[in-house]
């Protein structure tokens, strides 16, 4: 792609409706940006810890202050259900509140040794660059911002081409709220000229990215050549198993949401449900009124659980996994203008089969049985991903067993429920490198930096 400037439409989802005209950032926007964010960082990281934690403050009652502002745009240009909407604006004002009040026990450490004192000081990188997905706008640019922020740094976010209305939203917030000006920017742009331009300029020091294991995997090169700090949070392939002594009707009604939240555009959606032979018939038997029953409309629509997908391209690719006349269970979606496809359980499927192996990111799953545990954990680990996964059984002692066979970064158990701003979230094998979230999210963003200090005095 050439480096001309361009500017992207942003399409409404649910209508295809043009809501906005972007203009994207070009290689010379992003080095000016640098410099402006290098200077307001040099300040922002000369204001005393307790300023730093007042201003975080002060950008978090903006958010929730604006709330409603926000979650409609997330409406309009991601297609989230208004409910979901809300709650990720209202996790952006708790990643602030949370980072803030790391700010002040951001400590490092007295290391004893002989002849001094030894002491670390964690001090902030400098720029970081944050490329956020469309998937969860708002609070996936929140992971990076907050705590980079909190840490010290000047962020440059560079938001997903269909979703940058909220994240220029926030940065107008920021600088509301007292923030020095420049301290957070958001330059919204093409990936091959915005996001390139920032993961390669020598004044970044660290790259946050949530996206595809594809595109991670090229950023990860490119750090690579600078020797640049990086966390990824990529795909994933989510295993949800059920075994047999576990509250089939519990685990059967939670299912449907586990994987079609936000349209099943989630990397940790539980799209590989994996059930005990002798409970797989009356597992099905329990899911298909729950993914019939799912409404999908209008996301502004208080009562709509499930929206459309981002974009026509997003649509064609979950189409492309589903066509061919696969047996299982199908629920019902609008006509019409719309990016939307209907809720989709599959069954009589291969583990190896496509739709079985690769991240689909739309409303499908597909429901695979397993003898015992030591099958079940075969299968859970049969795939290139490791970011999420559920684990429903009234044993403790298996749940304990089976979380630790499961090679993946975040496991709840009898629950869906495995990110939380307070605990560390990341992924095994090729679902990212690095943790993000929770209490050591801020020294993510720091150099430990070891001094000595000599007590020995001269000879007497």
């Amino acid at each position: 792609m050439s480096d001309e400037p361009y500017e992207h439409q942003v399409l409404n989802p649910a209508t295809e409706e043009v809501i906005a005209t972007v203009p994207g950032a070009s290689a010379e926007d992003v080095d000016a940006a640098v410099v402006r964010a290098a200077r307001a960082q040099q300040k922002w990281a000369a204001l005393a810890p307790a300023d730093r934690a007042r201003l975080l403050r002060r950008f978090a009652v903006a958010v929730d202050e604006h709330l409603e502002e926000l979650a409609q745009l997330e409406v309009r240009e991601a297609g989230h259900t208004v409910g979901n909407a809300r709650w990720e604006a209202g996790n952006v004002r708790d990643l602030l509140d949370y980072a803030a009040g790391g700010v002040e026990r951001l400590t490092g450490r007295q290391i004893p040794v002989p002849g001094g004192l030894d002491i670390t000081i964690l001090e902030p990188l400098g720029v970081v660059g944050v490329i956020a997905p469309w998937n969860f706008p708002m609070p996936i640019a929140a992971w990076g911002m907050a705590p980079a922020l909190a840490a010290g740094n000047a962020v440059i976010l560079k938001p997903a081409e269909t979703t940058p209305l909220t994240a220029l939203r926030l940065a107008g917030l920021a600088v509301a709220a007292g923030l020095p000006e420049d301290l957070f920017q958001v330059l919204p742009g093409a990936g091959a000229v915005a996001g390139a331009a920032l993961v390669e300029h020598p004044g970044v020091a660290k790259i946050v990215f949530t996206g595809s294991t594809r595109v991670g995997k090229q950023i990860m090169a490119k750090c690579a050549d600078r020797v640049k700090r990086l966390t990824l949070e990529l795909g994933g392939k989510s295993a949800n198993i059920v075994f047999a002594d576990a509250d089939i009707e519990a685990a059967a009604a939670a299912a449907p949401m586990s994987f079609l939240d936000n349209s099943g555009q989630d990397c940790c959606a539980r799209t590989r449900i994996l059930v005990q032979r002798s409970v797989y018939d009356r597992f099905l038997e329990l899911l298909a009124p729950g993914i019939e029953s799912v409404v999908v409309g209008d996301p502004a629509d208080e009562k709509t659980q499930m929206g459309p997908l981002i974009s026509k391209a997003q649509l064609e690719r979950v189409r492309a996994y589903v066509d061919g006349g696969m047996d299982g269970i199908r629920g019902s979606a609008p006509d019409g203008p719309g990016f939307w496809f209907p809720p989709t359980v599959l069954t009589g499927v291969a583990p190896h089969a496509p739709v079985a192996a690769e991240e689909v990111f739309g409303p499908v799953a597909v429901v695979l049985p397993f003898e015992d545990e030591a099958d079940a954990v075969r299968l859970a680990n049969a795939t290139e991903y490791g970011l999420s996964g559920s684990v429903w059984t009234r044993d403790v002692g298996r749940a304990l067993r089976v979380s630790g066979a499961v090679a993946a970064g975040n496991l709840s158990v009898n629950s869906h429920s495995s990110v939380r701003y307070w605990t560390p979230f990341g992924g095994y094998k090729q679902s990212g490198l690095g943790r993000e979230l929770g209490p050591d999210a801020l020294a993510a963003f720091t150099e430990t930096k070891n001094v000595f200090i000599s007590t020995e005095g001269p000879a007497l």
